[in-house]
């Protein structure tokens, strides 16, 4: 009996469905004409004599192309430095009720996001054209100090105020939509608990402000090692112009701007790095889980186990307590059961 009821359920069931994959023949036609393009660019590159490789490696080692990358690196640091410095003034100030201070915020950056940074440089670099000399003093009176332009503003220090200035115009505007990315009840929250409106800034509305504004502030600090490129043409001698003369000198464009290239590759790349951990930290107080670093998708690579993904506080997540990631509670509660807002319970 048992027998006949089971045969009649074999025979009740359905066949098994053979599943046919999808086929992609746009993903093959593509992989073709990839590698065919990439085989053609490899023998360019290995058989073309006028790339020079042996006058690529001579450059890359060249002592007045070292110099350059200091230089371009020295250039970078410092304008970036004057630009977040004055983005960040700017931004206050433009969003001041003060319509002074914000008219005077506008009138900045239009002028300096309005005119092109080439120019900016050789007008930096021509202000003793202007101003023979730079005082300081009584208005309309003695002056107390006094100093000759081409003195005090070097070619250096004319790149300098050339890209930190024309920088800290784009910067005020990544500020400026960072802060305004935090919701207002935070600053309203932290004026409630006793705090002045810059103590709210610094300690409330920037720190979270900063998952807005880092990612901005990277590609400005890749840019600018590139656009410090432009400081040839005030005879500033960095990375690009170091390469550039010993193209004309030997007639060998190509390879001189091969190993330049390279150099920008690589410090980009470096860069590039940098970024991504500054956003993965400032992540944190956001993200549930955070994204795999390229040491843990290098190692995952080879072991052919996908990287374990990890919380804002650097454990794998919970599976049973449905908690928060920082310890805080799942109904919106902050880390250690503070509450959302950045205040801490009474």
């Amino acid at each position: 009996m048992k027998t006949t009821d089971q045969g009649s359920a074999d025979r009740g069931r359905p066949e098994a469905i053979k599943a046919v994959p999808v086929r992609h023949p746009g993903r093959w036609a593509s992989v073709a004409v990839i590698a065919v393009l990439a085989a053609m660019l490899l023998h360019v590159l290995f058989t073309n004599e006028a790339l020079d490789w042996a006058f690529v490696g001579a450059v890359l080692r060249d002592p007045t192309v070292i110099h350059g990358i200091w230089s371009t690196l020295e250039l970078t640091a410092l304008a970036m430095l004057m630009g977040v410095v004055g983005g960040v003034l700017l931004a206050v100030m433009r969003l001041s009720r003060n319509p002074v201070l914000s008219g005077t915020a506008w009138l900045y950056i239009w002028i300096f996001r309005g005119t092109p940074v080439l120019v900016q440089l050789v007008f930096w670099n021509n202000i003793g054209v202007l101003w023979k000399q730079i005082s300081l003093g009584v208005p309309f009176g003695p002056a107390f100090w006094s100093q000759e332009s081409n003195t005090l503003v070097p070619v250096f220090t004319a790149a300098l105020l050339g890209l930190g200035l024309n920088e800290a115009a784009y910067m005020a505007e990544i500020v400026r939509a960072g802060i305004q990315s935090v919701d207002e009840g935070q600053a309203e929250a932290a004026h409630a608990l006793g705090m002045s409106r810059a103590t709210a800034l610094r300690r409330i509305v920037l720190p979270q402000a900063m998952r807005v504004i880092i990612p901005p502030t990277g590609n400005e600090t890749i840019s600018m090692l590139k656009t410090t490129s432009l400081v040839q043409v005030i005879a500033l001698v960095e990375l690009f112009t170091a390469g550039h003369d010993i193209a004309t000198r030997t007639y060998k464009p190509i390879p001189a701007m091969i190993a330049v290239s390279i150099y920008y590759l690589l410090l980009t790349s470096i860069l590039t790095v940098g970024q991504y951990y500054l956003e993965r930290h400032f992540a944190r107080g956001a993200n549930r889980t955070l994204p795999p670093t390229p040491l843990q998708r290098a190692r995952a690579l080879f072991t052919g186990r996908a990287p374990a993904a990890r919380t804002a506080a650097g454990s794998p997540p919970s599976k049973t307590d449905g908690g928060a990631p920082d310890g805080g509670t799942a109904d919106g509660g902050g880390p250690n059961g503070g509450t959302p807002d950045g205040g801490k319970d009474a």
